[in-house]
């Protein structure tokens, strides 16, 4: 009787989970990092193939990350378990560079506070609006998302920052939004609004430091070019 074909696969997860605890990740191609990940997604069968196709369709295991959680799944073989793990991750990773940064009492550089605000936007592939609430010592104490979207709706917009403002007790603010398409150029429409606002919360005796725009890792600074408190 003939011996059944042996499994090159079997044992491949465990070796897999006993290799990355022996040597992290540096050694790691980009598919065998996807790979070890879509375990925790697809806690059965072969996942090699599935982290291929990603990274073909993708190019590279940052942009599948920066995928929507919808556009993930048009990818044959992905469902919504793995698009969501693969989605939750650069939330996951924003929110733990933002946790770190808590305890410090005040950026000790401009350096630093970009580096803050450029964290907001890891993995966002839509423009996202924050408000940085600061208080009496200059003191980060809440980043709050105000929404999703343009700029254009300025009315609405403003009255929404002035009331995330306010209750929490912010005696200065950092405005931040990112443009996905990379260019790193203020539009008349980011302008007009960061004017407005400025107008409207130095009535509640609350003052705006900066508006910075990050595109990738880059960014402007309203501040630097002179175009905060401009006439628009």
């Amino acid at each position: 009787m003939a011996d059944k074909p042996r499994n090159i696969h079997s044992g491949h997860r465990q070796r897999l989970k006993q290799r990355y605890l022996a040597e992290g990740l540096d050694s790691f191609a980009e598919h065998q990092i996807l790979e070890l990940l879509l375990y925790f997604a697809l806690p059965q069968g072969d996942t090699n193939e599935l982290s291929h196709r990603l990274i073909d369709h993708y190019g590279s295991l940052p942009a599948i990350m920066e995928a929507g959680y919808d556009d993930l799944q048009r990818v044959d073989g992905v469902g919504p378990h793995t698009a969501l793990l693969l989605t939750l991750l650069p939330d996951l990773w924003r929110y733990y560079q933002l946790a770190r940064g808590k305890p410090r009492d005040i950026f000790n550089n401009r350096a630093e506070m970009i580096e803050y605000v450029k964290h907001l936007f890891i993995g966002a592939d839509n423009e996202i609006f924050y408000l940085i609430c600061l208080d009496t010592r200059n003191r980060v104490t809440r980043a709050v998302k105000i929404n999703e979207g343009s700029l254009d709706n300025v009315g609405i917009e403003a009255r929404a920052v002035a009331e995330a403002a306010l209750r929490h007790k912010a005696k200065n603010v950092i405005l931040a939004h990112n443009h996905p398409g990379g260019s790193l150029k203020p539009t008349s429409a980011d302008i007009h609004f960061t004017n407005q606002l400025a107008a409207v919360l130095a009535g509640l005796d609350i003052g705006v430091l900066d508006h910075i725009i990050v595109a990738e890792d880059a960014y402007v600074s309203f501040w630097e070019k002179g175009l905060l408190y401009a006439k628009d």
